[in-house]
């Protein structure tokens, strides 16, 4: 593989690696707006915002902690089949599903572009009673799209490498 690409591969494994990392700690976040919810419920007035804060915290959560867990190859397979093969043809396999993955990213990346734009342009908020804007965690997940994008391509990437006998 020429230089550039490995570098390319390096340099976007370091940057999901670290928001990885970071994003990890998120669970402390959720457990933390949870617990005051179960708190404020029994001993004070309900908070109107922990329910939502906790669906954006876990949203973040997921959606950046993706490139994560796909570098980490966490994701889920069906090993029954997929185990007993070699090397390079679970890189081929590899290497045509996540073409899918690809393409299904992008997907998602083009509506979350489309649905931040009109967040931000009408000042979109939800319809709950705390009504919080929109935007912030549409453009989370529009920057975990393209962070999980990046990583797909570099797994395609690091298949091809195996499959021509190499290593990145």
């Amino acid at each position: 593989m020429p230089g550039f690409i490995k570098q390319y591969v390096r340099f976007v494994e370091a940057i999901n690696y670290r928001v990885g990392r970071i994003v990890m700690y998120g669970i402390f976040l959720m457990v933390g707006i949870l617990l005051w919810s179960s708190i404020s419920k029994t001993f004070f007035l309900p908070s109107l915002w922990t329910l939502e804060m906790a669906q954006f915290a876990m949203v973040a959560y997921y959606i950046l902690g993706g490139p994560y867990s796909i570098q980490l190859g966490s994701n889920v397979r069906m090993d029954l089949f997929y185990a007993p093969w070699s090397i390079r043809k679970k890189a081929m396999f590899d290497a045509v599903t996540v073409l899918f993955l690809i393409f299904y990213l992008g997907v998602l990346l083009w509506g979350a572009i489309d649905s931040t734009q009109y967040s931000i342009q009408y000042n979109e908020r939800s319809y709950s009673a705390w009504r919080p804007y929109m935007w912030p965690i549409k453009i989370t997940m529009c920057v975990g799209f393209v962070l999980m994008l990046l990583q797909s391509t570099c797994e395609l990437i690091k298949d091809i490498a195996k499959i021509r006998g190499e290593e990145i």
